[in-house]
């Protein structure tokens, strides 16, 4: 189904695809236009020709756009992967948001626009009983093509609603896992070992405060809360 309801629009697009049998909706993943316009994104979501597409976008205006019925493939993730699992597309819901992103002048998101992303999060976690820490960016899941939605998205207020995790590290972290354990410890969190960039997506995500792509000991305690939050 398509949320539908005061300021959502229904703006269908034509590239999506049936979900392989058996396969439920697991992520959430949430990108940035990365395009000039909101109508320009818009444009190329619904166009065939661009072979792409999302379920939903988010304007800065707050407004809600459907494109894609939820027991629908959107083809928004593309070549990426999760805890081992690739073809993302067939188990997750996209959610774009309207933000010229790194190449056109990246800004931060509005407020009535995270008001309303949080909403419509909220809306499909509960339809599909998806867990906060699968809530997910685009450059989580392909680290080493993606930036968005990028270090000026506002991570921590969708946490405190519920929506995502947002780490919060002990004072003093202890644990014995040294500098050189990083890409296991990313690996066990979710991430694909394999791609580049990942301790930089993570960082984007959770520490963007710091976006080195090193490891420093601040970026090692909320990679390491992560972990105690979700029991990997």
């Amino acid at each position: 189904m398509m949320r539908t309801g005061t300021g959502c629009v229904d703006r269908p697009s034509p590239n999506h695809g049936p979900r392989p049998e058996g396969v439920g909706v697991e992520l959430l993943i949430l990108h940035y236009t990365g395009m000039p316009t909101a109508e320009s994104a818009l444009t190329r979501l619904c166009d065939p020709d661009a072979q792409v597409s999302a379920h939903y976008t988010v304007d800065e205006d707050g407004a809600v756009y459907a494109h894609v019925p939820e027991d629908r493939r959107a083809w928004h993730a593309g070549l990426s992967s999760w805890r081992g699992r690739a073809d993302v597309n067939s188990r997750s819901i996209g959610i774009e948001i309207v933000n010229p992103g790194h190449e056109f002048g990246y800004r931060p998101f509005p407020a009535v626009q995270m008001a309303a992303v949080a909403d419509l999060c909220l809306d499909i976690m509960g339809r599909h009983g998806i867990a906060p820490a699968d809530v997910l960016g685009h450059s989580d899941i392909a680290p080493a093509r993606k930036e968005d939605p990028g270090e000026l998205f506002d991570w921590p207020g969708l946490a405190a609603r519920g929506i995502g995790l947002w780490p919060e590290p002990t004072a003093v972290d202890d644990s014995a896992d040294s500098v050189e354990d990083v890409a296991a410890l990313l690996e066990r969190y979710g991430y694909d070992a394999a791609e580049s960039r990942i301790l930089l997506s993570f960082q984007r995500h959770f520490h963007p405060e710091r976006l080195t792509g090193e490891p420093d000991p601040e970026t090692l305690r909320r990679l390491r809360a992560l972990l105690r939050m979700t029991g990997r």
